[in-house]
Parts: structure tokens; C-alpha cells; sequence
């Protein structure tokens, strides 16, 4: 079923504000055509600012003098670069919208995850593909804990990155769980400097109770 024309200029108006509408208004008023022509340019250029999405789309230009000429009511006479035509975006169908069709394996990693697991196997050099496990891994950990409200182990995340790349990225599980690679830095670093300020508060403490003890003059 075919759009109305009074349907898509308050579609326009919508999109483009009250202001174009009565710019437009005020050109169709114009007597003289090469005036009317260019106060069309330039509410062409202002239209494009407004909606500067349009510019992605093929043949941009001839859209917005589409659109000024719907929003004329289809009375718009002046010397435009396209032939002007109502028909054309009245009856635009909008693009169709492309859906993934897979889903991916493990829900709480998203499918990002299992991109980057391809990315890891094309790597030739066994450091970089390492180097690609321990990034993987601390990613899945901390979107597994954001997804679950619980703890991984690490075993279990060695296990889902084997099964999504099917074997061809592996390490050795004791080397990892030794070293902690796959807990985040800044959980790292917030443990390291809550160590270093209950480090720093328990000298502080010794110093004081040393400078009390010398001061006191029981201890003289």
C-alpha cells in the first residue's frame, strides 16, 4: 500500500524540525525562480547537516531535493541538478536489515570471544598464539564472573577455549594456574597495592610505637 503524501511530510517534519518546514514554506512564496533556486541550495546544505546519516546512503543529494519537494506539497519550481520526483521517496522501502544467523556456542562469552579465538589460531608464532590465550582468557574469566555472579576456574576456561578452536589453541594448565595469567591486571595491581598499604601501615605502626617507647620518660 502506497505511503500518503501528508503521512511522509510529517515524517519529514519530524526529521528535519519545524524551522526547515517554514523555510521551505517561505521559498515556495518567492516570485523570482533564480531566487527560489538558490535558497533551495542552500536549505539543501542545511538539510544535509541535519541529517547527516543520509550521506551514507547512493545518491544522497537527489534525496534531500526529494524530500524539500515533499515538504513544498510537490509545488516546488525551480531549476534543481535531479529531476524532482515525490514518488520516489514515497514509495522508499527501507533498507533490509542484515541479522546474524549463527549464535555463538557459549552465550556468556558473545561472539566477539570466539572471534578472537579465531584470530589467535592464524597466528604462526607459538608465542603469539600464547600471547593470544592469555588475553582470551582473562576476557572469558572476567565476562564469565559478569554473566554468572561466580567463580571460574581456570581449567574450565582452558576447556572452552580448546572446544571453540577446536583443540588448536591449548598451554599448559600449571603454568597458567602458577602464574595467575588469567586474572586481569588491575585485579593484580589492586591486590598488590592493598599489600603494599597494609606493608606501609604496619611500619608506619612499628615506627610509632619505637618513637613513643624512646620518648617515654619511664624508658630513661
Amino acid at each position: 500500500m502506497e505511503a500518503s503524501t501528508s503521512f511522509k511530510q510529517d515524517l519529514l517534519l519530524r526529521e528535519y524540525g519545524r524551522n526547515v518546514q517554514d523555510l521551505v514554506n517561505y521559498i515556495t512564496k518567492l516570485e523570482d525562480r533564480s531566487e527560489r533556486t538558490r535558497q533551495s541550495q542552500l536549505l539543501i546544505n542545511l538539510m544535509a547537516k541535519l541529517n547527516p546519516q543520509l550521506r551514507d546512503t547512493q545518491d544522497y543529494q537527489q534525496k534531500l531535493w526529494n524530500h524539500l519537494f515533499v515538504m513544498s506539497g510537490s509545488t516546488l519550481d525551480v531549476d534543481a541538478p535531479y529531476p524532482l520526483n515525490a514518488m520516489e521517496y514515497l514509495n522508499d522501502k527501507p533498507q533490509k536489515m542484515e541479522y546474524p544467523l549463527d549464535t555463538p556456542k557459549y552465550k556468556h562469552y558473545g561472539k566477539n570471544v570466539e572471534l578472537l579465538v579465531q584470530r589467535g589460531m592464524e597466528a604462526e608464532d607459538e608465542k603469539e598464539r600464547e600471547a593470544a590465550i592469555i588475553s582470551i582468557g582473562k576476557l572469558m574469566k572476567t565476562l564469565y564472573r559478569s554473566y554468572n555472579k561466580e567463580n571460574i576456574t581456570d581449567d574450565v576456561i582452558l576447556g572452552d577455549i580448546r572446544e571453540i578452536s577446536n583443540g588448536k589453541l591449548d598451554m599448559d594448565l600449571s603454568y597458567i594456574e602458577s602464574n595467575n595469567l588469567f586474572e586481569s591486571n588491575i585485579k593484580q595491581q589492586d591486590n598488590n597495592s592493598y599489600q603494599q598499604r597494609s606493608q606501609n601501615q604496619s611500619n608506619n605502626n612499628a615506627r610509632n610505637k619505637k618513637s613513643n617507647r624512646s620518648s617515654n620518660p619511664r624508658n630513661k
